[in-house]
């Protein structure tokens, strides 16, 4: 460890940002950064726990070496600090901004402190690498002859073409949509992830001989997940010719498929869409004409209702509040989060506790008051009576959260029911699978409730040569684990293929660094 005292030396600085009242003019990222002394600092504050549940199962996935990155950015050793921290994380410079850092949520310290900034410090790290060109592609030393087809271009896509490309086989990244990066350039906002960033990795990858293809809908049909894809530039790509060009075929094309409210009065009208679909349009437009172009889904001048917390939630606050919305309400069924730990959220799992992320923190700023009520039931989207045809107003329910003696919350309908103005509903509510049906059934793989049945570890499918990875896996989930789920795919598809693999990936990561030397 760094410095023995300094959990009880330095208090907790996270990653610093721009002023909310200033951030909210452009689409710019919201980070800044801190300097050198103030993350040694934050650095020492990682503690000699004897058993670093940060690495746990209940911590980070991808078996980052958190302890020992700390303690080289303590001691100024930054590009050790990054050697470190590319060992085990393909894209630090992802997670260090969009990951929610179940990390942070296992570390020791925060039993009764505030825990470590393992996120920001991993940030700075990367961030530093990228400085002083300490990032390189990842050339393989020879290549095998074989061919790898990865279906998708996210955090899990991405994580095993770039394993798979180290292996030395060929690797060919199937996109549907324009761009390469699948949710990391169209589901997370610029201001969230800059997506200068994301084609910088990209450009990585492309240099270290992976080739992309992009507007290639593998298995063709629509997707209802909001995708920017353009059906005029789409090209049709056969999984059986996939089959037959590739030694193996990993589809890692997400779970984009957003759980609707179809069931309450008033669904089809306009200005009720889809939380993805929002944030996906806008923020190609962005990227293609600073949103000159028209061709998204604006708020500006709308009173905006956000349906369902979580990230994506908290993106659609961010974007509204950019297009000048009148106004912007965040409701949900839950009730309010608590400030401390509770015994519904006993530690190393994930805290559970009242959070202001970003977007909070703008709605606060630009209108006095956090956007978040809790307790709140949609019943139905109600007509605008100046407007036909297209949303006016959300009727919803107060719901009263009860907890019995055994422990467990219910909630039960008040028959309180108000409507709250809203010419633009957004559904941000969760994820019910893939939007892919077309291609599971070219490819025959077998799927239950969304996801595509593979196990964990061999990752193979019922079809020869197919395997999953990711969300289309395991349902929506956080990157990290999309990263973790790629690594391992990747370690997978090298051993089945070439009868050994000495590619790192979860649960085995420590013991092939070891054996390395």
């Amino acid at each position: 460890m760094g410095k023995p005292t300094g959990f009880m030396e330095y208090e907790r600085r996270p990653m610093p940002s721009r002023p909310p009242l200033v951030r909210i003019n452009d689409f710019y990222e919201i980070y800044a950064r801190h300097d050198e002394q103030t993350l040694a600092d934050q650095g020492a504050r990682c503690m000699d726990c004897g058993v670093p549940f940060c690495q746990s199962d209940t911590g980070c996935p991808i078996d980052n070496f958190i302890p020992e990155w700390n303690d080289l950015v303590y001691r100024g050793r930054w590009e050790e600090a990054y050697r470190r921290l590319s060992a085990t994380n393909n894209f630090p410079e992802f997670t260090g901004r969009i990951c929610p850092a179940p990390c942070e949520s296992a570390c020791v310290l925060g039993i009764n402190e505030p825990p470590v900034t393992i996120k920001s410090i991993e940030c700075a790290i990367i961030d530093k690498a990228f400085d002083h060109g300490w990032v390189k592609p990842n050339l393989p030393d020879h290549r095998t002859g074989k061919k790898v087809a990865v279906v998708g271009s996210g955090p899990a896509g991405l994580a095993a073409a770039d394993q798979l490309n180290k292996a030395g086989h060929s690797v060919t990244v199937y996109e549907r949509d324009d761009r390469v990066g699948g949710l990391l350039m169209y589901g997370v906002p610029n201001m969230k992830l800059d997506k200068g960033i994301v084609q910088r990795r990209v450009d990585l990858l492309k240099e270290a001989g992976i080739e992309f293809v992009v507007n290639a809908n593998v298995g063709g049909g629509a997707s209802d997940a909001g995708s920017a894809a353009n059906p005029d530039k789409t090209k049709v790509i056969d999984p059986q010719q996939l089959l037959a060009d590739y030694d193996a075929v990993l589809l890692a094309c997400g779970a984009l498929k957003g759980r609707d409210l179809d069931q309450l009065p008033g669904r089809e009208l306009d200005g009720v869409h889809m939380a993805m679909e929002y944030l996906w349009k806008n923020t190609q437009s962005l990227l293609d004409s600073n949103l000159e172009d028209g061709d998204y889904i604006t708020a500006q001048g709308k009173d905006v209702v956000v349906i369902g917390g979580g990230d994506t939630g908290t993106d659609c606050i961010g974007t509204a509040i950019r297009h000048g919305c009148a106004s912007i309400t965040n409701i949900t069924r839950r009730n309010r989060e608590p400030d401390q730990r509770d015994e519904d959220h006993p530690w190393p799992g994930p805290s559970g506790v009242f959070y202001v992320d970003y977007g909070h923190a703008e709605g606060a700023a630009k209108f006095d008051d956090d956007p978040r009520v809790y307790g709140l039931l949609p019943k139905a989207f109600v007509e605008d009576p100046k407007n036909p045809g297209y949303v006016g107003f959300m009727e919803v329910e107060k719901l009263n959260w009860e907890k019995s003696n055994t422990g467990k919350w219910t909630a039960t309908e008040t028959g309180e029911v108000e409507r709250l103005p809203a010419q633009l509903v957004l559904l941000s509510i969760g994820f019910t699978g893939h939007d892919t049906p077309t291609l599971m059934e070219k490819f025959g793989v077998q799927t239950q409730r969304g996801a595509v049945e593979a196990e964990y570890g061999s990752f193979r499918t019922n079809v020869d040569k197919v395997y999953a990875a990711g969300d289309v896996r395991r349902g929506a989930s956080l990157i990290v684990w999309a990263i973790a789920e790629g690594r391992g795919a990747a370690r997978a598809i090298d051993e089945d293929l070439m009868g050994f693999s000495e590619l790192p990936a979860p649960d085995m990561t420590e013991e092939l660094m070891s054996s390395a030397g």
